[in-house]
Formats: structure tokens, sequence, C-alpha cells
């Protein structure tokens, strides 16, 4: 793995103090001169900052990243930039502690995924009714027995290195008549019969993350579920992330929320320069779980908020209960809140499912402009093209439909494509910008673009279009190249910032 790269101001250097970890390297500087080309991944203050470091400290040092000492008097500059990094303050005596116990979790590259469901074995003990939903789940109907069996485990291990934590957070729902408990084991790479250390969690461990940590050496990890009782048990989904501890989820200062079903959705602030415009990025589709558009948004220096969700293969495409969705606009109106932004200070933007994110909810903020690489905007339309236009290209689209609509025929589809048209036409866009990058030959949503205009008819909305040759999946490079330059030329002319390149 990549070594934690540390960054530490003070009167001293720490590694002619204190013992580092072997996957650390620290970076002593007395004073800190310019910004560097890469953040580092922790940062370290032991002294106040002279005014002259700001600047180039805050585009290097990552929000929720800085810790600083307690030796350190917050005041003037100081103060403002810890609040701004979001910087935690550690008493001194305990730096040798941190050092050695705190900093593996700010590895450098953030990883999570779903087991696979076609890797879910049934137990063979297991009489009862089995029913595969597509790629969303099993269900399991009958008797469960009196005590806890293994009722199904997932057949691919997975590594786990020495020093590393893994979180797991199981998707399911049961009857009140069933209970569930779930098991670690942890094994010799080299020898499956080798057992290293097994984690037993019970039902109420399970409403929260769970945790096992590989101490001693690399090696694999073996799970699954347990049941007892009688009734229905749905087995939705099992996530493995490495884990970040307290410090977040993916990216240090990560939030996870969940709802009554136990589907998640993730966010990630950095208060930028504190200056307009706030930046929503949506993640797109993505197999690997984890945030996207970290530091193509975070170079700009503006305020900046990236959301990613990950129900069924990649994502469901940010729609579910009221409950779900009302995660979404919370978060962005808190964040708007704290920063004391308007509706007219706020860019929403994503790509492909990202952007139908933007423009689902740009539909509750009524955002200053979004930015739309890719759009998509009928998704029934999605899973019907699945059949004939583009066999075998997206089929997780057939999960979507039949998740989001209960159904999976031209009904159903037509339901879904209706859903996002009510809450987009009751809307008035005349003080909106919509900047938009799509392919021309798109073989997801046919005629995205045309049929998008067809739907503004506000007086005085804007509207920016460039269509790129290709089928939805095609040149994806020219289509980020030109929603970076879009972001740049709106942060210039509406909101007077110099960006990168301008």
């Amino acid at each position: 793995m990549d070594k934690i790269q540390i960054l530490q101001l003070g009167k001293e250097d720490w590694s002619r103090i204190y013992e580092l970890p072997r996957e650390v390297k620290l970076h002593y500087k007395a004073i800190f001169h310019e910004e560097q080309k890469q953040q580092y991944d922790m940062a370290f203050l032991d002294r106040e900052l002279l005014d002259a470091e700001i600047e180039p400290l805050r585009k290097s040092v990552k929000a929720y990243t800085l810790f600083v000492t307690d030796r350190v008097k917050l005041r003037g500059s100081t103060a403002w930039f810890c609040r701004n990094r979001r910087a935690k303050v550690i008493p001194s005596e305990d730096v040798q502690r941190f050092l050695l116990e705190e900093t593996g979790y700010f590895f450098p590259k953030s990883y999570g995924e779903k087991f696979q469901p076609k890797n879910l074995a049934i137990s063979r003990e297991f009489s009862g009714s089995v029913n595969w939903n597509g790629n969303y789940s099993v269900d399991l109907t009958g008797d469960f027995g009196a005590e806890f069996q293994q009722i199904a485990f997932w057949r691919n291990n997975i590594p786990v290195f020495q020093g590393q934590v893994i979180d797991f957070w199981l998707e399911y729902r049961k009857s009140p008549t069933v209970s569930v408990s779930f098991s670690v084991t942890q094994f010799d790479e080299s020898c499956a019969a080798n057992v290293i250390k097994r984690w037993e969690f019970s039902e109420r461990e399970l409403d929260q993350v769970v945790r096992i940590s590989s101490e001693k050496q690399d090696s694999m990890i073996f799970v699954s579920l347990y049941a007892k009782g009688k009734g229905n048990l749905q087995i939705i989904a099992l996530h493995d992330r490495y884990s970040r501890g307290e410090y977040g989820y993916f990216l240090p200062g990560g939030e996870r929320f969940t709802v009554a079903n136990r589907e998640e959705m993730f966010s990630y602030f950095d208060p930028g320069d504190e200056k307009a415009p706030l930046i929503v990025f949506f993640s797109g589709y993505k197999t690997a779980q984890g945030f996207e558009g970290y530091h193509m948004i975070q170079s700009t220096g503006c305020p900046f908020l990236l959301l990613a969700e990950p129900r069924l293969e990649g994502g469901s495409f940010y729609m579910g209960t009221a409950e779900y969705e009302s995660l979404f606009r919370d978060v962005i109106a808190k964040y708007m809140a704290e920063l004391g932004f308007s509706s007219e200070q706020v860019i929403l933007s994503g790509i492909s499912m990202g952007a139908y994110g933007a423009l689902y909810y740009g539909c509750d903020i009524k955002p200053h402009a979004m930015i739309l690489g890719k759009p998509l905007v009928n998704i029934g339309n999605v899973a019907l093209n699945e059949k004939y236009l583009r066999p075998g290209g997206f089929p997780t689209s057939l999960d979507v439909l039949h998740y989001l609509s209960g159904g999976m025929d031209t009904a159903a589809a037509e339901g879904l494509n209706q859903r996002f048209w009510n809450k987009f036409d009751a809307v008035d866009w005349g003080n909106s910008k919509f900047v938009i990058s799509y392919m021309i030959e798109d073989d997801y949503d046919v005629g995205v673009y045309d049929i998008l205009l067809s739907h503004l008819w506000s007086e005085g909305v804007a509207v920016y279009g460039k269509g790129i040759h290709g089928r939805h999946n095609d040149r994806t490079d020219e289509i980020v190249s030109w929603f970076i330059g879009q972001l740049e030329k709106i942060l210039k002319e509406d909101f007077n910032r110099k960006t990168e390149h301008t």
C-alpha cells in the first residue's frame, strides 16, 4: 500500500522525537512556502501559523486531516485556518500514541464494494423457498430452525492486509419472528484451515457498521449469515469498505446516513475558501464505492459537496422513498445554511447517473446553474432500451426499473419516466442555467437533449449545449473536459473567480 504522507509544522522534527509507523512518511517543514502538487494525507500543527502560510496550506491540507497540539494558541489566522480545515486538537502528551494508533486511518486511496449477489450461496440445510430478485436480493421463506445455523455465505473470500480495518454493512429485511447474526472468519492466506480469529455480531450490533481488524498479518476473511426462527428473510446486500474508524467514510470527514430500510447515502463537504458558489457534485454509477469528482472540484477552491449512493449494483439514480430522498435535500440545505448561501449561489453538477441526481434535486434547490454531462432523464426508457437497442449493455437498468416502480413492463417504465417529469415540469426555471454536454447517438436515453429542451419553457431560462458523436459510454474524456471548461467559465463570468486555467 502507498505510504501515508504527513506534513508536520513546528519547532522540532517529530521524526527525531517519536517512533513512526512503517506506513508513514513524515515531511517536516520549519516554514511552509508554497502549495504542493499533491495534497498531504494528514497534517500536524505544533506552532502558530504565519499569515503568508495560510493560503498555500489551505490548498495543500485536506479538510478533516489537520491535527493541532494543545500547545498552539488558536487565534487570528491560525484559528481561521483550523476552523476551515476542520482541525481537531490532540494533547501533546498523546502525540506518540496517536502517531502509532490513529494515522493508519488516513491512507491515501479509499475503497468500498458490494459482494456480488451471484457469489451468495444458500445453505443446503435450508428446506424453505428461495426466490432471487434479479441482482437486488434473495428472499428466503420457511423454518430456519430453533437455534442459529448458517443460512447463507459469500463464496469469494476477501484479502485484508496487516494493520487494516474493514467495515461491513448488511442490508436485509426480515419477519419479526426471524433472528439473524453475522460471522466473519479470518484465516491464513496460504491455508484456509489455519483460523486466526473469528468475530460474531448480533442482530443488535448489526444496527451499526461492524468492524474487524487484521492486527498480526496479511490474511483472508470469510463471511456468513446465521438465522433462526420462522418467516421471511430478504438478503439484499453486503458491503465491505476500508475503514476510516471514527474519522469518516471513504474520505476523512465523509458522512454516512441511513433510513429505516437500511439504505445508505454518503456526503462529503469541504468549506474551500468559504466564498460563493457552493458546488454540489453527484457521483455517477460505480461499482467501486466512494465519492467521485474530489480533485476536479477541489481544484476550483470553492466550497463543495460530494454526494454518493451505493444501492443496487452501482447506484439507483438517487430516487427512493420520501425518507431517503429527504437525506439529499437536507444535507444540501445544511451546508447552504452553514455558508449563508442562497440558491442563486449554488451549482449542481454530475455526469450520467450523477447528472440525473443534479436534475432531480435541482427541482428542489432551483440553483443558479446545473452542469450536466451525458444526462439521463427517462430512466424507464433506459431500461426498455436494454432489450433491443443495447442488449446486455446495462442490465442493472432492469433492476432499477423494478426496484423503483415495482414492475417490468412498458407501463412501469412510463410511470418511472413521469415521476421525473411531474417534478421537473412544476418548476419555474427562469433563474437557472442548464449547461449540457450530451451524446448524439446516446443508446441509454435516446434524444435526451431535445427532450430536455422541449420541457424548458420557463421565461429567462438559459441553456448551453454541446453534442458529441457516440453512444452513452463513448468519449467520456471529452465530456469531462467540456464539463470542466464550462464550470470554470461560470465561475469566472458569474462569480468573478479565478480558476486554475483563467
